[in-house]
């Protein structure tokens, strides 16, 4: 230990620096990965890979089921859903509902650890594009990092477009397109008011829903989300489009 502590004095500078460096370094990488995704499709995400091997542990030959669908395709029954379930102000806020975090802080502080996170859906995006899906204030922190980028780089439409594409429906079932095929046997683009309603309210626990499909709690969910999705505004609702949405190409 005597001979290491030289060492360590000498270049004491650096070690403080390197972890500096490895953060700056980090949020530069999701700065541009972000900027990229403007005009191009993500083809998967960090917590599709962690439940892609989760799933191959048990099955070598396991997939995500996973198909894009452009946003100007998906059902307006299925956006408002969504939004009434998930982030009622999604529309109009930039990114962040403090009330909601300061609620879920004082929610964690009772319970003695961390139950609720408060996140919109631009915070959720951030955390499947990005993060793990372990619970913990620094992984919070960077979480709120990504949504500020998200928000800094993208339009409303596209931050939704890439949520609706990429949030987990069920066990390897990931965007709405692969939901809606799934559970229905048909296109996002076809779906009911009450198909919508139910893919929405199965957002909080996608995984245990998909095997507990007959459960009390979704059916109230279900028609709880059927009654406030008139009430819910969809960005395109506050910011008509004024022009033709752009194609974009999934990235290999």
């Amino acid at each position: 230990m005597k001979s290491l502590l030289p060492w360590i004095v000498k270049y004491r500078w650096w070690l403080i620096a390197a972890p500096f460096a490895f953060l700056v370094a980090l949020q530069l990488y999701y700065f541009v990965q972000i900027a990229w995704w403007v005009n191009f499709n993500p083809s998967s995400t960090s917590f599709m890979r962690e439940q892609l091997a989760v799933l191959q542990e048990k099955d070598p030959n396991a997939k995500i089921q996973h198909q894009w669908i452009p946003y100007n395709k998906i059902s307006n029954n299925l956006k408002r859903a969504i939004i009434a379930s998930e982030d009622s102000n999604f529309a109009t806020h930039e990114g962040v509902e403090w009330g909601g975090i300061i609620r879920a802080y004082k929610t964690n502080a009772k319970k003695g650890k961390i139950v609720s996170g408060g996140s919109t859906i631009t915070q959720q995006l951030a955390k499947n594009l990005f993060l793990s899906g372990s619970r913990s204030y620094f992984r919070k922190i960077q979480e709120l990092a990504i949504t500020y980028m998200l928000e800094f780089w993208m339009e409303k439409e596209r931050i939704y477009e890439l949520y609706l594409n990429l949030v987990e429906y069920g066990v390897g079932v990931f965007g709405c397109e692969a939901a809606s095929r799934h559970y229905y046997g048909i296109s996002a683009a076809n779906l009911s008011p009450a198909q919508a309603a139910r893919l929405a309210a199965l957002l909080p626990k996608p995984r245990y829903f998909d095997t507990h499909r007959n459960s009390a709690y979704l059916a109230h969910r279900t028609s709880l989300i059927l009654q406030r999705m008139r009430a819910a505004k969809t960005p395109e609702s506050i910011k008509p489009a004024v022009q033709q949405p752009v194609r974009r190409r999934a990235r290999r």
